[in-house]
This record gives C-alpha cells, structure tokens and sequence, in this order.
C-alpha cells in the first residue's frame, strides 16, 4: 500500500469540493460542445449554407457522438477507477489504468476513422442525410473532413476526465478551451472569408481538436499523482476491463443517445414526407435541420447537467473507496439540487423565450415555415428537461459510487426502451409532431425508475453508515 496522494477529498468540505471538481468540468464539456455548436451556428448564418447546412450538420452529429461514445467509455472508466484506487491507497493500479486508455484510445480512434472513411455514405444516409441531393452533398463533403480529426477528437476527450482524476481540473478545461477559441476564430475565416463552406467548417473544428489532444500529450508527461512509467502502456487485460466496466455506463449513455437520434432522424425524414409542406423538395430539410437545432441547445444544458455530475466522480469515488458514505450522501444530495435547478432555467428559457434561441441560429435566413416549426420544436421537445437533469445525474452518480449495472440499464431503458421505441410509436398517431413528444415522454417515464433509484440508494449510503459505526463501537468496546 502506497501512502494516499488525494486524501483531501475526504477531509475538504463538500462543497468546496464541489466547486473545484464541478466548475471546471462543466466549462470543459461546455466549450467541447461548442466545437459543433459553433460551427451549426456559422452554418447557419452563412446564406449560402444556410438550412441545408445545418440538416447536414445534423446528420453527420450522430456519428461524432460515437467517436465520443468510446472516448468517454475510457476516460470515465479510467477517472473511476484512478480515484477508486486512490482511494484505497494503490497508486500502482492508478498509474497502470492511465497507461492502459492511452493505449485503447488511440487503437480505437485510428479503427474507427478508418470504419468512417470506408463507409461514409451508408452511415450518412442512416442517420438522415438524403433527406434531399443538396444536404446529402453537404453531408459528404462535412463528415469527410471531421472523419479526419476523429483520432485526435477522442484523444482529446478521453484524456480530460483522467487529467481531472490527476487533480487537475483547471488544465483538463483550459486545453478544452484553448481548441474551441481555435475553432471559434476559423470558423468565419473559414466559412465567410475563404467561402470553404462545410468543409471550412469541418477543418477547423479539425485544428481545434488537434490543440486539445497536443496538450493533453503534455500534461501526460508531467501527470502529478499518477504519472504511468514506461512498463504501464502495456495492455494488463485485468486493469483494461475493469476500467472499461467502469466506463460502460458513459459508453452506452452516448451510443443509446446515438440510436435514438437515428430513430428521431429517420421519423423526421419519413413523416416530414407526409407532411403538405415539408413534403416539397425545398422545405424537406426543415425538420431534420430545427429538432439537430433544439438538440445542439439540449446539449449545452446536458453539458451543465453531466459537468457537475462528472466533475463529482473523483469526490463520489474516493470517498466511497474511503468508507466514507455520509459525505457521499451529502454530495448526492447537493447534486441532485443542483441539477433540478439548472434544468428549471432552462425550461424557463425554451418556453418563453424560443424566438431568440432559433436567431442565434439563423432564422432570419428562412422562410416562415421554418419558424413556426422550430417554435413548437422548442416548447414541445424540452417541456420535461428537469426530469432529464435529473436522470443524467442519477446516471453517472451511480456509476462513481460503483453500481455500474444500475447506472447501465437505467441509461438503457432511457434512451433504447423510451427514446427509440417511443419515437417509432408515436409518430403512428401524432405524425410529425409525435417525434416531438417523444422525449418529453420519454424523460418522464424515466423519471419514475429514477426516483426509486434515488431513494434506494439513500437507504443503502444511510445503512453502509451505520454498519460501519457499529462495527467501530464493538472494536472500542473489545479494546
């Protein structure tokens, strides 16, 4: 046994905690939304892109939350089980961890650029990309690109969870900034000045990530607490699985978010067909282009959401680790607080103010059909984004305290069960507008398991308690 590097996390104050662990990880997933929201935003506004753009962006987004599905899956994993073992005061397993998702994330974003690069088409067309000829161009010409940056993409993100678990928040979300203001000040060089259109975009989305993924080369080679040496990169098929069961969560969270896109996509495509103005060939790609829109809005509160969830795995993990459940239970709690707060503004913001959100994204530029549609989109789609802050907390707290099966299926029954199959069903009784209530629904239905869950995991934090303190009191009385 090694001597604890990271005992502060049990000592600190909870808050305090929270704030230093939470903040910078919610700026982290924050700016690396906004290497796709900056570019559907440009996009948008660029009038010779315009919706046709923002359809493609749409349809290529899916395939980039893949690369990030297997991103997280070793990062997450690997920042769980860096604190889990500090916790226990095994820095050994800690070091060999990192060693191991080097190695996994680079193998695995060199397999599936070249997966990407192979079928580009078939996976455009999956995901809704030949609504019409001109967004299935653009589709092509985007995702060709952004294959190119995958590698360094997933590197990028896997690494920021596990510079975190090395007790560096602030690098992990500053070299998450510093790719995003790259991507920010190409974008309309880009876009408006060289007229590259999508592939401007996609290129310096590219740069943006190269950026990301060279400082997290760095860090590597100067880690803190967990500096893996030359003899960690060696794949140890015990230390790799367990950091991947811990990651499954995160993993399945993303690709069931991943189908379920699809399924909205391809309801969108269908039922906008029978729909006597998104029917025309000129108005097809309004559906596709305004849900991708509500979505990319979504993800800046998710971003939030997961943000201050994610940056409480190393607290929720070492002190678990540590025995120490009270202070777990209390950061749960402040958790679970402030995520339903976050997600009331944001009710606040879609419902009454849906105008200003669709201008940002370059209303202005479409016709009146596109308005009407992205108002009801914003209203209907997010009126049960509370009980979807609240899910995604209960998701990943789950899984920093080591109940990765409960996290998993809870995730699953979200986004297979709920988010596919209720955006196949309903749209057979309300057409286009059953996609919108889809997630809504699904959302709701999940809040119910949720709650349960929630409540079932007080009583086992409170009971774990104490046991433990009457184990304690026998010890003193025998002593």
């Amino acid at each position: 046994m090694e001597k604890e590097p990271n005992r502060f996390l049990g000592d600190a104050p909870i808050g305090k905690l929270m704030g230093k662990y939470a903040v910078p990880c919610i700026i982290s997933l924050l700016v690396g939304a906004l290497y796709n929201i900056v570019d559907q935003i440009f996009i948008a506004n660029a009038a010779y892109l315009g919706s046709y753009g923002n359809a493609a962006n749409t349809a290529v987004f899916p395939l980039t939350v893949i690369a990030l599905a297997v991103a997280v899956m070793i990062g997450d994993g690997c920042c769980a089980f860096v604190s889990l073992s500090l916790g226990k005061g095994d820095a050994s397993d800690a070091r060999k961890s990192v060693g191991n998702a080097v190695v996994m994330t680079v193998a695995s974003g060199i397999v599936l650029c070249a997966i990407y690069l192979v079928f580009a088409d078939r996976l455009i067309a999956l995901f809704g990309g030949t609504v019409n000829d001109e967004t299935f161009r653009y589709s092509q010409e985007y995702f060709f690109w952004i294959t190119l940056g995958v590698p360094f993409y997933m590197f990028g993100q896997a690494m920021n969870p596990i510079i975190r678990a090395d007790g560096s928040p602030r690098f992990a979300m500053a070299s998450t900034l510093a790719g995003a203001i790259v991507n920010i000040i190409l974008d309309p060089v880009f876009i408006f000045a060289f007229r590259w259109g999508m592939m401007g975009a996609a290129v310096a989305t590219v740069l943006g990530q190269v950026v990301t993924a060279a400082l997290a080369v760095w860090y590597l080679a100067r880690m803190r607490l967990v500096r893996p040496a030359k003899g960690n990169y060696r794949v140890d098929g015990h230390i790799a699985g367990h950091t991947l069961l811990l990651g499954v969560t995160s993993f399945l969270s993303q690709i069931s978010l991943v189908a379920s896109m699809a399924a909205v996509n391809n309801m969108l495509r269908q039922y906008g067909a029978l729909d006597p103005v998104f029917g025309l060939a000129q108005y097809a790609q309004i559906p596709i282009a305004v849900v991708g829109i509500v979505m990319k809005f979504f993800q800046i509160v998710i971003s939030i959401v997961v943000g201050m969830a994610a940056g409480c795995i190393p607290i929720a993990g070492y002190n678990m680790g540590a025995g120490l459940t009270g202070r777990v239970r209390s950061l749960f709690t402040r958790l679970l607080a402030a995520e339903a707060a976050v997600g009331a503004a944001a009710l606040i913001i879609v419902e009454c103010f849906p105008s200003q959100l669709i201008a940002i994204f370059g209303a202005a530029n479409e016709s009146a059909y596109y308005t009407q549609f992205a108002l009801r989109s914003f209203r209907v789609y997010l009126c049960m984004v509370i009980f979807a802050c609240v899910n995604k907390a209960c998701f990943i707290f789950l899984q920093a305290m080591g109940k990765a099966l409960a996290s998993t299926v809870l995730s699953m029954v979200r986004e297979i069960l709920f988010g596919v199959g209720l955006a196949l069903l309903l749209p057979r009784f309300f057409g286009l507008d059953g996609v919108l209530y889809s997630m809504p629904a699904s959302d709701a239905l999940t809040f119910l398991i949720a709650a349960w869950l929630i409540i079932r995991t007080y009583r086992e934090l409170r009971g774990e308690a104490k046991s433990r303190a009457h184990r304690g009191a026998r010890m003193l009385s025998k002593a």
